[in-house]
């Protein structure tokens, strides 16, 4: 393919090769987030467009707030790897993929900045228009990941995208001293924490048992709803914030 219409108006065409047909007739219905990890975002679009790497995403979003994009919507790009939502572990069918560029964690871990944020916001509410994308559908890599991503990580403002319309936050809970769940625990309270977890999404096993895996989600959840302590204890805050999570209504996509 030497080039094809953008699906978001203003955005800069770049091809990668890397990338298929949805799979089983399925369809996007859920926006990705992660981030670059790489030093600068030059370095990571020429990544995501080589066919050695084997990797893609539909769009990148450059610290400038520069669009490209990669793979049409229509397509499968190959961003998510291995992971779970509501129990598909298809996700590249079922999303629209978009890297952000950030140096990450091993790098630095650099603030997104305001022309970024408001280019990814844009970016969201256009795919949300038009794949009828609900909130609770943007995710981070790290929520269908947990075993193995962390991004787009702590310090992405998810809260600054829900106030535009975009995904799911509520306020967190402040941390305070009491009881927590933590690896060893076991029993009735860590199953419903499990099955609160697996209930919004996470794949979360339920088990009673308080094991690496349950550490693993309960992080992942913290990144993005709990972001001031992130340590996979399931802490009273934590808890009740999902709880907030799970009880508050969804508004409609902007």
């Amino acid at each position: 393919m030497s080039g094809f219409v953008v699906d978001h108006r203003g955005a800069q065409v770049r091809v990668s090769p890397n990338f298929g047909p949805r799979r089983d007739g399925k369809r996007a219905d859920a926006i990705i987030l992660h981030y670059t990890g790489m030093e600068t975002g030059e370095a990571a679009e020429a990544w995501l467009c080589n066919p050695e790497s084997e990797v893609s995403s539909h769009y990148l979003v450059h610290e400038d707030g520069l669009i490209v994009q990669m793979v049409r919507e229509a397509d499968r790009a190959w961003h998510a790897g291995a992971s779970s939502w509501h129990g598909e572990t298809d996700m590249n069918s079922r999303s629209v993929g978009i890297e952000i560029v950030n140096r990450g964690h091993s790098l630095g871990y650099d603030n997104f900045g305001d022309s970024q944020i408001e280019a990814v916001i844009g970016l969201c509410r256009g795919i949300s228009l038009r794949h009828a994308v609900p909130p609770e559908r943007v995710l981070a890599h790290s929520d269908i990941a947990p075993a193995r991503k962390v991004d787009p990580g702590e310090k992405f403002p998810w809260r600054r995208l829900a106030a535009s319309g975009i995904g799911r936050f509520v306020e967190p809970a402040p941390v305070r001293e009491g009881r927590v769940l933590m690896r060893g625990s076991s029993g009735e309270p860590v199953e419903r924490l499990q099955s609160m977890l697996a209930l919004y999404g996470y794949g979360a096993e339920i088990s009673g048992i308080f094991d690496d895996m349950t550490r693993l989600v309960v992080t992942a959840f913290q990144r993005h709803f709990r972001p001031g302590l992130v340590d996979g204890i399931a802490d009273e805050s934590t808890i009740e914030t999902l709880h907030a999570l799970l009880e508050t209504p969804v508004r409609e996509t902007a």
